[in-house]
């Protein structure tokens, strides 16, 4: 009896001793476990805290740069979309002028005015542009540049007429204001004899006209009432050729 007894004492103690390695083993495996994920959680955390908060930021609308009614003096005037008086390529003007072989001026006039136009938040610009063909006409052409990175880019036109100079630009609410010269549509061309108001917005390749209001033009709107070669006006620079129809 003794015998049997031995062996199956030593066989009992046997187990045990398995059993407990089995169960320290996988004590051990789950607190490694354990202790990983939480150094990945505190390493997570620390590189969340250390990273800078403009990466977490919500991006802001750009802008663009400032730009300036001085910008427009050396830009171009038309683009391949927006042909300026039927030229096929955009006409490169050099402190405000150009001029062609056979004696065709193009010269930004001194009206401007600089605001936000198309709704994105920068300052776009809009002014004024002559073409002098050299004989009685003298083309007047309300022109508009968009802002990009503080650089004009030519964007869209309105034909103000023959010798209608400008008086004012301004740009308000998104809108541009015009106050220029200009006659009855069955008045003599060389004579100026309304002050017209004019609001323009632009829509795309554009220049809407949205209104206008008349008042008579007199003496005093520049001493051109009775003519449309007023020196107030037009800049004498522009008249410097004899008559020639463009």
């Amino acid at each position: 009896m003794r015998r049997k007894l031995v062996p199956v004492v030593a066989l009992s103690m046997a187990c045990l001793l398995v059993a407990t390695t089995a169960c320290s083993s996988g004590s051990r495996k789950k607190r490694s476990r354990s202790a990983d994920r939480a150094a990945g959680t505190a390493a997570q955390r620390d590189d969340a805290d250390a990273a800078p908060a403009t990466s977490r930021a919500t991006p802001t609308r750009r802008t663009g740069d400032r730009l300036t009614c001085a910008a427009l003096r050396d830009t171009r005037v038309g683009s391949p979309k927006v042909r300026y008086q039927g030229y096929a390529a955009p006409i490169p003007l050099a402190d405000g002028r150009w001029s062609d072989r056979d004696g065709t001026t193009v010269e930004l006039q001194r009206p401007c005015a600089v605001g936000d136009l198309d709704g994105d938040g920068a300052a776009d610009a809009i002014g004024v542009v002559m073409l002098d063909g050299g004989g009685t006409g003298r083309f007047f052409t309300l022109a508009a540049w968009r802002n990009v990175g503080g650089k004009p880019d030519y964007q869209a036109q309105a034909d103000l007429g023959d010798r209608t100079p400008v008086q004012s630009v301004s740009v308000r609410d998104g809108r541009a204001t015009v106050v220029y010269l200009t006659r009855p549509a069955d008045g003599p061309t060389a004579e100026l004899s309304i002050r017209r108001t004019a609001v323009y917005q632009l829509r795309g390749t554009k220049l809407v006209e949205l209104s206008h209001a008349d008042t008579r033009a007199t003496g005093t709107d520049g001493g051109t009432a009775g003519s449309a070669d007023g020196d107030t006006a037009v800049d004498s620079s522009t008249r410097r050729r004899g008559p020639r129809s463009h």
